[in-house]
């Protein structure tokens, strides 16, 4: 009998291939909401750094101490994991790519 090389050759390859891009395409998905909450995140902070500024230049020195109570716990994470989340999408995308050649 001649060995078939279709798409109905391997039902549960074509599966598991199907739910790994599922997967993928899910975990992207997710990634890229995550990137787009903490990119607001980080561009409300570098306002309200600006403000904050701005406004110890004219002796008010509370929203300044408030960021830089925030800066370690908030902000620094924030740019972190923006960072971290950019190079991770970034190879996900390329990974992906690469398996459809």
């Amino acid at each position: 009998m001649p060995e078939t090389s279709g798409p109905s050759a391997n039902p549960a390859a074509n599966s598991a291939s199907k739910s790994a891009a599922s997967l993928l395409q899910r975990l992207k998905g997710a990634l890229d909401t995550l990137l787009v909450i903490d990119v607001f995140v980080v561009i409300a902070g570098a306002l309200w750094f600006a403000v904050a500024v701005l406004l110890h230049s004219r002796q008010i020195e509370a929203p300044l101490s408030l960021f830089q109570a925030l800066w370690e716990p908030l902000f620094t994470p924030a740019i972190g994991l923006l960072m971290a989340a950019a190079l991770l999408s970034g190879v996900l995308s390329w990974w992906q790519r690469r398996g459809r050649r």
